[in-house]
């Protein structure tokens, strides 16, 4: 975690003196610590104070034994009138997306005259989306699982079954294996398929349906993510060939995935595959995926993104929606690692056929 502070602290504008961290997901990933009220105050140097109330004080001490523990119940404000109690004049850049009128309000009560808010930007979003070699075990740790889950779960499809039964299973499935779901899962029978972000009901498998899962695994906060269209029974000609498209796109996406592509212009990529092949586009092709199941970079057509880097996990996932008959989505989680993409996620993209 020290190297991660450090690396923010360098990462600070000339006269910046503190970057005050608000997000909880940036709290964790700069100190450990996963309670539900926290703030850290993160020096040049890389040292770092962190604020929690009193329900934490054990928790804290445990996750972030390297840094300096304060209890307070406003816990941003509590390391706000900390610095303005020491020495001189400091600027403090904060997290400007995060923080609410209120808050802010609350900081500046507490700055007094010698403390100068700034915009601290995206700074630490923008470095999680390169990942250590912690965060890479953990990350393909989750995606293992999923892998597992997947195979485990096509042996609970058969007619009769309901979504939100097949959604449980996966659920079931991912706690046998010590994880947790990284959200709430989609499943989609038959012409529910066709709603990229269906919420799993009562609908029963038929033969004929497609089953569209879009699940993943969460170890140690880390979201895996992947999709997988399958068929109950011999699928008919249109399933086999609107499976054929998406795959196809997608294996070609995956392959543009390397160190210097640019995010927009993959998600260009893919909009005009799945134009030219007669189709609508109805969402982007990819985000990145760590500590959030959607974080930064976003593969999408208004993405500010610049070009990608070592290191970097994203998701490649294309889909194809009919209305009334059914869809395909094809996802996997992805590493950028040199002259193409590392799939983390590994389980069958073919057809399969139940």
């Amino acid at each position: 975690m020290m190297a991660r502070r450090e690396a923010l602290g360098r990462s600070l504008a000339a006269g910046v003196d503190h970057f005050l961290v608000t997000g909880l997901v940036n709290v964790r990933y700069l100190s450990g610590f996963t309670g539900s009220n926290a703030a850290l105050l993160v020096s040049r140097d890389g040292s770092a104070v962190l604020a929690t109330d009193g329900r934490y004080a054990t928790q804290a001490a445990a996750q972030s034994p390297d840094i300096e523990l304060v209890l307070a119940r406003s816990v941003a404000p509590a390391l706000v009138e900390r610095v303005a109690a020491g020495p001189g004049s400091s600027r403090v850049a904060i997290e400007h997306h995060l923080v609410t009128l209120a808050l802010f309000g609350q900081l500046e009560d507490a700055a007094g005259p010698r403390v100068r808010f700034v915009d601290g930007g995206h700074a630490v979003e923008q470095q999680r989306t390169v990942k250590d070699e912690e965060e890479l075990a953990v990350l393909a740790a989750a995606c293992a699982i999923t892998d597992e889950v997947f195979d485990a779960v096509l042996e609970r499809l058969r007619a009769g079954v309901t979504e939100i039964q097949i959604a449980w299973e996966l659920q079931r499935l991912m706690h046998e294996r010590g994880a947790v779901p990284a959200f709430e899962s989609i499943v989609a029978f038959g012409p529910n398929s066709a709603e990229p972000h269906h919420e799993p009901g009562h609908r029963e498998l038929r033969p004929g349906d497609f089953v569209k899962l879009d699940f993943g695994a969460r170890v140690d906060g880390y979201h895996a993510d992947m999709t997988r269209t399958v068929c109950l029974g011999r699928a008919a000609d249109w399933q086999r060939d609107l499976h054929a498209v998406v795959l196809d796109v997608q294996s070609r996406s995956r392959d543009e995935v390397r160190v210097g592509a640019v995010p927009v212009d993959l998600d260009t990529a893919n909009r005009t595959r799945i134009e030219e092949a007669g189709y609508d586009v109805a969402h982007g092709l990819g985000h990145g995926v760590g500590l959030q199941i959607h974080e930064a970079p976003f593969l999408v057509p208004d993405s500010t993104a610049a070009r990608l880097v070592d290191r970097v996990a994203v998701t490649v996932e294309p889909g194809i929606y009919l209305p009334g008959r059914g869809g395909v989505r094809i996802e996997d989680t992805v590493l950028v690692h040199g002259e193409a993409a590392e799939p983390l996620t590994s389980s069958p993209r073919e057809l399969i056929e139940i």
